[in-house]
């Protein structure tokens, strides 16, 4: 069946010249992609992980101090509404104060108008009964 001359080493030959030449050619360029790919695809993958977690953190360092601005903000307008109310009181009981000065003032005003108002009229019914009497009894003797 087979014929062990000289063209046996000469396939054997051939047949290992031929895989040798394959690997150089093809194999060896082909496994360098392979593992260049799988190293670019490893170092992606790793690299999105960090960067995941980088902006996980990030994430809930701003959502700390989102929600400690939340507070301080709260906080300082209590405090506004705090103040406002203060000086909203301070400034009705002022202007109380100063209508209750008012008034008393315009009170004691009218109470001397109402005095000089009281001695004109007496001044004037004097005038008035002293014309009267002299109307009707006629001009007083001079003493």
């Amino acid at each position: 069946m087979f014929d062990f001359d000289a063209t046996l080493p000469f396939m054997a030959l051939q047949f290992l010249l031929f895989a040798a030449l394959l690997n150089v050619i093809f194999y060896k360029p082909l496994t360098k992609v392979l593992d260049d790919r799988d190293n670019y695809i490893r170092t992606n993958t790793l690299d999105a992980r960090e960067r995941l977690a980088k902006a996980e953190r990030l994430a809930t360092e701003y959502e700390q101090q989102l929600a400690e601005a939340r507070r301080s903000s709260q906080a300082t307008v209590e405090a506004a509404q705090v103040e406002a109310k203060k000086i909203t009181a301070q400034k009705i009981a002022e202007a109380q104060q100063e209508a209750q000065s008012q008034r008393e003032q315009a009170s004691v005003e009218i109470e001397q108008q109402k005095q000089e108002a009281m001695r004109t009229l007496e001044q004037q019914v004097d005038a008035l009964s002293r014309q009267i009497l002299e109307k009707l009894l006629g001009p007083a003797p001079v003493r």
